[in-house]
C-alpha cells in the first residue's frame, strides 16, 4: 500500500477554509497512525501556522496550549525565586499546574522554560522538542506538558524533576556523592531511553546525550531532556544523515566531528552510533567522578577520554580511574564490565560500538554483582583482641597510603605530555537546571 504524506501545509489549509478538505484529513489520520511527523513535513516553512494546528496533527497526543498570561501566573511573573536555571535556550522556572488552570491538566510541579531569542538556540530548536517529546512517550524521556506561542514568546512546559540534572549531582561540591548502584541504575535508564529512540519505527537521533541532559526524579529515575538537536534518522537503506556538526565538546563522536570539518560545507554524517560514543563518555563520568572536559586538569588529561581509555580493559588499574568518593563502595566485576562496555562505546571507528540495546543487556546484569571492597571497616574476630584491631587499621593505612602515592605519581606525569588540540564543536544547550540544588524551592515534595 501506497501512503500518502502529511504535510503542514496540507494540515494548515484545511484550519483556514470553511469546509475541511476530507482528503488532507485522510492523509494526516493514516500519517499519524503509521509515522509520526518530524521536522521534515514541515515543507511550507512559510506558509502561516496557528498553536493549534501543532498539537492537533499528533494522534493521541496530550499536549496543551497554554497562554502566556497563564505561565505567568504559575510561575508568579516569573520571579526570580522560582528561577532553576539557565542555559544556552533560555531561562526556566518552577511553577505549579492543575485542572483549575486547564481542563484535565493533572496537578503537579512543573519546569517553565523560556526560549531566549538572543540566545544560541532559536525556533527551529523550539520547534524540535515540540516535534518529538509532543509524539514520543517513554518512561525515561521528559514528559512535555505544553507550550506557549504568543507572537515572539516561545515557551515549553515540562514535569518537574526534583532531583536536577546528573551533571549536578555528579560535580557539584556540595552534593553527596551518588552511591555506585545508584550510578549504575541512571546509566541503565538512559541507556533505554536512548535504545527507545533508535529502536523506533522511524528512528531518532539525540544528538546531545550528556550528563546534564539527564534528568532526577525525587527516586533516581532518569529521564532523556532537551531534544532541541534531535534529528530523525536514516531509513531504509539510508546509512547516515547529513547535518552540520552540533553538539557539545567533550561528548561528539569523532568521525561525526571530523567528516565536518573536512567538509567545505561543515555538514557532517551523523548516525545511531554518534549516541552510543556520547553515551560511553557519560558512564566514563559515572565511574570516575570527572568531567568530560576540564581545562583545570594537566595535559591530555583535560580529556577524560584521552586520560581513562588506556586503561579502561586493564583490570589492576580499575582503581586509578574509580571515583575516589565512592571510598571502595563498588562492585568489582561490577566496575570492570561497566568499564569494558564505555570501552567499547568510546571505539574511535563507529563499527565496533554496541548499539544501544546491546548497552542495555550488558547494564542489567550489574546490580546482581555485590562483591564490593571497601575502605576499612573494623569487624570484630572471635578473639575480640585490640591487637586484631590494630592489624587490620595498619593494613589499610598502609595500602591508603601506597595507593596516593602511585596517584600523585601519575598526576605528575601527566604535566609533560603533549596537549594535543581538540576538534570544535558547537555547543548547545548547558545544564537547565544547574541551580536546582540550591535553589530555595527545591523540595522534593513538590
Amino acid at each position: 500500500m501506497t501512503m500518502k504524506k502529511a504535510t503542514w501545509k496540507c494540515i494548515i489549509s484545511s484550519c483556514y477554509k470553511s469546509s475541511p478538505l476530507q482528503e488532507c484529513e485522510e492523509q494526516v489520520l493514516t500519517q499519524t497512525s503509521l509515522r509520526r511527523l518530524s521536522l521534515s513535513d514541515l515543507s511550507n516553512p512559510g506558509t502561516p501556522l496557528r498553536v493549534e494546528d501543532i498539537s492537533n496533527s499528533f494522534a493521541g497526543s496530550k499536549l496543551h496550549v497554554l497562554s502566556f498570561a497563564e505561565l505567568r501566573i504559575i510561575t508568579q511573573n516569573f520571579s526570580r525565586s522560582n528561577l532553576l536555571g539557565e542555559g544556552g535556550f533560555g531561562p526556566v522556572y518552577k511553577g505549579f499546574v492543575d485542572d483549575k488552570l486547564r481542563p484535565g491538566l493533572e496537578a503537579q510541579p512543573v519546569a517553565v522554560k523560556i526560549l531566549d531569542l538572543d540566545g544560541m538556540q532559536g525556533h527551529k530548536e523550539w520547534m524540535a522538542e515540540i516535534i518529538f517529546l509532543g509524539q514520543l512517550r517513554h518512561p525515561h524521556l521528559v514528559k512535555l506538558i505544553g507550550y506557549c506561542w504568543e507572537e515572539e514568546q516561545r515557551l515549553l512546559v515540562y514535569e518537574y524533576l526534583p532531583g536536577g540534572s546528573l551533571e549536578n549531582q555528579l560535580f557539584t561540591r556540595y552534593s553527596a556523592a551518588l552511591p555506585w548502584q545508584t550510578r549504575m541504575k541512571v546509566a541503565l535508564e538512559a541507556a533505554k531511553g536512548l535504545a527507545f529512540l533508535h529502536e523506533s519505527d522511524k528512528p531518532v537521533i539525540y544528538r546531545d546525550f550528556k550528563s546534564s541532559n539527564i534528568l532526577l526524579d525525587s527516586d533516581y529515575t532518569a529521564k532523556l531532556s532537551d531534544f532541541g538537536l534531535a534529528k530523525d534518522g536514516p531509513e531504509g537503506e539510508e546509512t547516515h544523515v547529513t547535518t552540520r556538526v552540533m553538539g557539545t565538546q567533550g561528548y561528539a563522536a569523532p568521525e561525526y566531528v571530523m567528516t565536518g570539518t573536512k567538509s567545505d560545507t561543515f555538514s557532517s554524517h551523523l548516525t545511531t552510533m554518534s549516541d552510543v560514543y556520547s553515551f560511553g563518555v557519560v558512564l566514563l563520568e559515572l565511574l570516575t567522578g570527572k568531567r568530560s572536559i576540564d581545562e583545570t586538569r594537566p595535559g591530555r588529561a583535560q580529556s577524560l577520554v584521552e586520560w581513562a581509555r588506556p586503561m579502561l580493559m586493564d583490570q589492576d588499574k580499575i582503581e586509578r580511574f574509580m571515583d575516589p568518593r565512592l571510598e571502595g563502595q563498588f562492585s568489582i566485576k561490577g566496575a570492570q564490565k561497566a568499564a569494558a562496555l564505555a570501552y567499547k562505546c568510546l571505539s574511535h571507528h563507529p563499527k565496533p560500538r554496541p548499539t544501544m540495546s546491546d548497552v542495555v543487556r550488558i547494564l542489567e546484569a550489574l546490580p546482581n554483582l555485590d562483591d564490593y571492597s571497601g575502605p576499612f571497616v573494623y569487624t570484630a574476630d572471635d578473639s575480640g583482641s585490640e591487637e586484631s584491631f590494630g592489624r587490620k587499621e595498619v593494613k589499610s593505612e598502609c595500602h591508603e597510603e601506597n595507593r596516593s602515592r602511585k596517584y600523585r605519581h601519575r598526576l605528575h606525569g601527566w604535566r609533560h605530555r603533549i596537549k594535543l588540540p581538540r576538534p570544535l564543536v558547537a555547543y548547545s544547550d548547558s545544564a537547565l537546571y544547574e541551580n536546582i540544588l540550591n535553589s530555595p524551592n527545591n523540595n522534593r515534595n513538590g
